[in-house]
């Protein structure tokens, strides 16, 4: 059955087939034409001239239309051996041409349902829906494309019937508005957007080797200004690059994020944002790993924070990073505190710091790193014969206790009675929260660096797929006589928190 009517009733989607949107045929031959296009403007010519003087014009003509009709004939046999169903437990695809390929994907295993649209598939009504579910390296199952009002149907159903698989109310209750951006949160998000480390990098960068452009130019119109401005040439050309790129970034961010709502319903939060690409979707409260408020150092000048949910899915649309899915993209820290705190109650917070001692670590290698690039710049220097500002990254030197301070001061971890939660990070800070009952693994580890001043790491490993890239939850720099104690503490915590879980259930 083909999807005639974009606005089917919900009730209807359960135990029959379905194909995906007519208007997918055409739209995909488009999107997949483009290459095609590519290749005849600048290959085809010059193959097509090739191909014509060995078999003759009329020959190559008819192999050209052959081509052209076997790509369309392909794109509307995959269209109609293509068929999907939702049952009561599973959602099942058929697909394949030559190939027939069979997926069931059970319900309860469906982290998050996705729908994103461009531009031009909002003019023809149709969107994409992108299932993921736990541990899947991507999507597993991607339709491209469906009505927008099936879509909505498609989301809202298979919500639904995941928690009745799950032994929760199955009814559609009504939804709760929690969060919806402003015209200047949309701008502060603007704002501190660009990533302040690039800051530090790039202008000293720029102080050592873009002062050698007025060496290698004396004879021509850059004289005059590298004599008018002397060093101050490389780090104003950097803070111009600087602020470039912050404006860029933060302008494809305010984007993305253009009309964010986010909404509460039945043991899940809904959202929806973009401008020129439209996302909704949906981010299941019994999946959550972990929660991320995120403050960079001018963010948190301002007062402002952000707030990632982390669930066991891939993504949460193609604009969010793997398995990180934005609750709130920034918003006064009181109210992301608030909305945090809804979602897992962890109430007041008492960090416990890495000893002192720390502070020489991070001094010896910031004053380690500084040493080593400027000596970089002299060898290059000698080498090439240019005149580079070699010395310029020890003028930090002074600024290494200050930054080591900070690090320092930024770092802890506290353990609570339903929650372990860390914290790093200066430039831009990382506070994560996760439930005990979420916790996979804990483990800690010693680097030879850290061994040498009795410090060690504990890492709290979850099942998110960030953890994947080593984005877990850390104290770093524990004393290490604390570290095993940390480890066992937060290990029993998760024997205790899976025992309280499962009582009532006992119980009952």
């Amino acid at each position: 059955m083909s999807e005639g009517d974009s606005t089917a009733a919900e009730p209807a989607l359960t135990d029959r087939s379905f194909r995906l949107h007519p208007l997918s045929v055409p739209y995909r031959i488009a999107e997949r034409g483009l290459g095609l296009v590519v290749f005849a403007v600048f290959v085809g010519p010059p193959a097509f001239r090739a191909l014509a003087g060995t078999v003759g014009a009329t020959v190559a003509v008819a192999l050209a239309g052959l081509i052209a009709v076997g790509v369309v004939g392909y794109a509307v046999a995959a269209y109609r051996r293509f068929e999907y169903e939702l049952t009561a437990d599973t959602f099942d695809i058929r697909s394949g041409v030559f190939a027939r390929r069979d997926r069931e994907i059970p319900l309860h295993r469906i982290q998050n349902v996705d729908i994103s649209q461009n531009v031009v598939q909002r003019a023809l009504g149709i969107a994409a829906v992108r299932l993921e579910t736990a541990g899947a390296s991507g999507a597993e199952a991607h339709l491209k494309f469906v009505g927008r009002g099936r879509a909505d149907a498609l989301q809202r159903a298979i919500s639904r019937l995941s928690r009745a698989e799950d032994g929760e109310p199955a009814d559609e209750a009504e939804t709760e508005s929690l969060f919806e951006i402003s015209d200047r949160e949309l701008g502060v998000l603007a704002l501190v957007s660009a990533d302040i480390q690039l800051v530090s990098i790039l202008f000293v960068v720029g102080s050592v080797f873009l002062p050698a452009l007025g060496t290698l130019a004396h004879s021509g119109w850059l004289v005059g200004l590298d004599r008018g401005l002397g060093g101050l040439f490389g780090p104003l050309v950097t803070l111009v690059g600087i602020v470039v790129l912050g404006l860029a970034y933060g302008l494809i961010n305010a984007t993305l994020y253009y009309g964010f709502k986010l909404s509460r319903g039945p043991e899940e939060l809904r959202y929806e944002r973009g401008l020129v690409q439209r996302f909704s979707g949906t981010i299941p409260l019994s999946k959550v790993q972990s929660l991320t408020i995120t403050e960079n150092v001018l963010a948190r000048a301002l007062g402002y924070a952000s707030l990632d949910i982390e669930t066991a899915g891939q993504s949460g649309g193609e604009g969010n990073q793997g398995g990180s899915q934005s609750a709130v993209p920034i918003a006064q820290r009181d109210r992301v505190i608030e909305l945090a705190n809804s979602i897992e109650p962890v109430g007041d917070l008492t960090f416990e710091r890495p000893p002192k001692r720390a502070r020489q670590r991070y001094a010896v290698r910031y004053a380690g790193a500084l040493t080593v690039l400027a000596g970089l710049g002299f060898l290059l220097q000698t080498a090439i014969s240019i005149s580079l500002s070699w010395w310029a990254p020890l003028v930090a030197l002074p600024l290494v206790p200050l930054g080591a301070h900070l690090k320092w001061k930024h770092r802890g971890y506290h353990v609570g009675e339903d929650h372990v939660v860390t914290r790093n990070g200066f430039w831009v800070q990382r506070l994560k929260v996760v439930p005990y009952y979420r916790v996979q693994t804990v483990l800690s580890s010693e680097t030879v660096f850290q061994r040498r001043r009795r410090l060690g790491t504990v890492t709290i490993d979850t099942a998110g797929a960030r953890s994947l890239v080593g984005d877990d939850a850390k104290a770093v720099d524990v004393d290490a006589e604390t570290t095993q104690r940390l480890r066992e503490q937060v290990a029993d915590a998760l024997y205790d928190s899976l025992w309280r879980r499962r009582e009532p259930k006992t119980n009952d």
